[in-house]
């Protein structure tokens, strides 16, 4: 059984990782509407309803991924880790407004490469920790690397 600490804690990761996503979008809300209205789209570009509803179950993964390690014991690979995660957190957020409000599209692209970076960096040092906490975070990667094909096609069809 859980402790009420650790469920604290859950919540907490959670909640960060929803509320940075959430957040991002709503600011790039306008800019997601004129996408969806002007832009050329790529091959196996899912309708738009797709996107908020795998974000809102990926930024979920996440944050209990994130629960677990700071459940692990007091460490510099724990600090290590953590801030791994919340440096990607923070380039994820400041996706959305370089693709959907300014339309950088390469520039969306360097972007998410990096993204993509250290999402894979913070997997292999999350495994060192707590494998489960790792394996929470390859539907990440793998949507990342669906996205970098979609900015990709973006970028070629809208120069």
């Amino acid at each position: 059984m859980m402790e009420k600490n650790q469920w604290k804690t859950y919540l907490f990761w959670i909640a960060a990782a929803e509320g940075a996503g959430a957040l991002s979008g709503w600011l790039s809300r306008q800019g997601t509407a004129i996408y969806e209205q002007t832009v050329v789209k790529p091959p196996f570009s899912p309708p738009g309803i797709v996107f908020p509803i795998v974000w809102a179950i990926l930024f979920a993964l996440m944050g209990i991924s994130a629960a677990r390690i700071s459940l692990t014991a007091p460490s510099e690979q724990r600090r290590k880790c953590l801030r791994l995660f919340v440096l990607q957190l923070g380039v994820n957020f400041l996706w959305s407004p370089i693709f959907f409000n300014w339309q950088k599209f390469g520039l969306a692209l360097i972007w998410l490469l990096l993204l993509w970076v250290l999402a894979l960096s913070m997997i292999r040092c999350f495994y060192q920790l707590d494998p489960p906490a790792a394996w929470l975070q390859i539907p990440y990667l793998l949507w990342l690397t669906f996205a970098a094909y979609l900015n990709f096609g973006v970028w070629m069809l809208n120069r």
